[in-house]
């Protein structure tokens, strides 16, 4: 078929070859950019319009310099040169970068936390020991009799009714007098309350000196683990001297490690304070070694060789200060008798052993594992650059380790020599004071870095906690609520009578405006002359003096000493001198029991 001549041929495209010679060859573009001009074609006047409009953009964006391809322009948008800051404009500059994302120095948002935390540490310590109830042990109660007989001799020059200092384990002068000043006021609840403030101190002047130690986390730990002690939280209710002589023991170990820094006589205030402890509780002087020891050791890494002589210097003060007390009082006889020369009593080394565990034995065997731990590895803080930190040597750290978890067991070793288990609860949280700092760092070494593991300190204090509890609960009910007693044999004294008792302690104590404590006769020994002359000991004489009515009133609890209560009730019964007034029930720790109270008839 052939195509009609009076018809428009139309136009088709090619492809675009750059390289075509033949200009006239019919292409999408020419080599300038160009659409073809055809003549004829119905297509004109669109390509006419069009080239225009090109030409317009054309003229508007600026043309780049052409490559090797220069048949074929190459449009862009337009660009802004760049534009040199000035030197005198400020420049930002990228900080470095810190090794650590925390400062290890001090701060005080970590010293506020911190306080906060040990706030609500005593204020659980407070709470555990405010919850016990009971009424006076016969030790309170002899302690403030003591002591309000000690402010009548000193106020109004009135004889003391016995000796107290021959048989004290402390002096009647210190804590007796002040606890009495405060019952005067407050009664038996305020007298406990002061007990309460030492006991809180303690736990303070602890981590106080446990942060200088280590850190501010050991330091919360240990403050944490002693507060629910049984023996913290007994002797914290406790209107006894125990509370007092700790705090100051406390105190003493405070002064020498706040110092080591400063000057060797700096440290000699720790001698008068450690001192007054010994006096308030003569038992105190089995830690006085810890302390001189802990001067030595506190100070050796700022001091080196000088820290011997602060060592020195505080023994000799120590030392000095309790010579002249001895010899310049008349408590000599009390030190022997209750301490140096005290009598053995007959428990078994394993039922001490075992009391010692049960009171103590996990927070001591924390303090050993933090000790091992540190002696292993000193780094105490996660920071990385504590790694070039100088720390002390492995031999420094074993030593204060040794020192600390070693006095610890003093107590329980004494108490083993001397076969009693009279007073261990207490002396042990004497001993756990030394090793709690130990035990801060084994709680820390525990939860781990980053505190990884915080349950396994959490789990390890709650044990404390419970075991805490159940002791102190168990502690402040072993001696029999006295309260119905009391009203019983209200009526039946004088201040011209002869009393025999159990616990005479308690009756002298809150009958203390009709009676005084040379009325009264104790269970533990007697001493008698009967009606013909002849002198008589122990069991006889409560026989000749019942047999002759001697007493006027007796009251027996079966408890605290049953051999003596049972030789008494033998000789009342069938006795016409008495008669039986009454038997008052009481409940404690080891289920119940009776008060049987006799009166003379004739």
């Amino acid at each position: 078929m052939t195509s009609r001549p009076d018809q428009p041929t139309h136009y088709t495209p090619q492809p675009y070859d750059p390289y075509a010679e033949d200009e006239s060859a019919a292409t999408w573009f020419n080599s300038d950019g160009q659409p073809p001009h055809q003549q004829g074609h119905p297509y004109d006047e669109q390509f006419q319009a069009y080239e225009q409009q090109q030409a317009q953009y054309a003229a508007a964006v600026p043309q780049q310099p052409q490559g090797m391809h220069d048949d074929q322009p190459t449009y862009a948008l337009r660009t802004v040169q760049y534009q040199q800051v000035p030197d005198d404009e400020p420049e930002y500059h990228i900080p470095e970068t810190p090794e650590a994302g925390w400062d290890m120095a001090a701060s005080r948002r970590r010293a506020w936390v911190s306080r906060a935390v040990l706030l609500c540490v005593l204020a659980i310590q407070a709470a555990l020991s405010l919850r016990l109830s009971n009424t006076a042990f016969q030790d309170e109660a002899l302690y403030i009799a003591a002591g309000h007989a000690e402010l009548a001799r000193l106020l109004d020059g009135t004889p003391l009714p016995i000796d107290y200092a021959a048989y004290f384990s402390g002096s009647p002068q210190l804590y007796p007098v002040l606890v009495a000043l405060v019952d005067g006021q407050f009664g038996l609840t305020g007298a406990r309350c002061l007990s309460l403030l030492f006991m809180l101190g303690t736990t303070g002047l602890l981590y106080s000196f446990t942060r200088r130690l280590f850190n501010e986390r050991a330091a919360l730990a240990a403050a944490a683990l002693f507060a629910v002690l049984q023996s913290t939280v007994v002797m914290g209710y406790f209107a006894t001297y125990d509370a007092m002589a700790v705090f100051l023991l406390a105190l003493a170990t405070w002064i020498v490690v706040r110092t080591d820094r400063a000057s060797v006589a700096a440290v000699l205030p720790a001698a008068p304070v450690a001192v007054l402890a010994v006096g308030v509780k003569y038992a105190s002087a089995l830690y006085l070694p810890a302390i001189v020891g802990l001067a030595l050791l506190t100070a050796w890494p700022h001091k080196g060789a000088k820290s011997f002589l602060r060592m020195v210097l505080l023994g000799l003060g120590i030392g000095g200060l309790l010579l002249a007390g001895m010899y310049a009082t008349d408590l000599l006889a009390g030190v022997r008798q209750t301490t140096t020369d005290r009598d053995h009593g007959s428990d078994s080394a394993r039922f001490l052993l075992q009391r010692s565990v049960e009171w103590g034995g996990l927070m001591f065997l924390t303090a050993v594992g933090g000790a091992v731990s540190y002696v292993r590895r000193s780094r105490m803080n996660e920071s990385p650059v504590a790694l070039r930190l100088g720390s002390p040597g492995w031999r420094w750290r074993a030593l204060l380790g040794l020192l600390l978890c070693g006095t610890a067991v003093l107590a329980p070793a004494y108490q083993i020599h001397l076969a009693t288990v009279v007073s261990l609860f207490k002396h042990v949280g004497f001993g756990l004071l030394f090793a709690a700092p130990m035990a801060g760092v084994g709680v820390t070494r525990l939860v781990g870095a980053h505190f990884r593991y915080p349950q396994l300190g959490i789990m390890l204090w709650t044990a404390v906690l419970c075991l805490g509890i159940s002791q102190a609960d168990w502690r402040f009910g072993v001696w029999p609520d006295s309260s119905k007693m009391i009203r019983t044999i209200d009526s039946h004294v004088d201040a011209k009578g002869h009393y025999l008792a159990s616990t005479p302690e308690v009756p002298v104590y809150y009958l203390r405006d009709r009676t005084t404590h040379r009325q009264w006769q104790g269970v533990f020994g007697m001493e008698y002359t009967d009606e013909k002359g002849k002198y008589r000991t122990g069991d006889d004489a409560y026989r000749a003096a019942l047999r002759e009515g001697e007493f006027d009133l007796i009251v027996l609890d079966g408890l605290t000493n049953p051999r003596a209560d049972d030789v008494i009730a033998a000789a009342v019964k069938g006795n016409p001198h008495y008669r039986l007034l009454g038997e008052v029930p009481f409940r404690n720790s080891s289920g119940t029991g009776t008060y049987r109270i006799w009166i003379k008839t004739s």
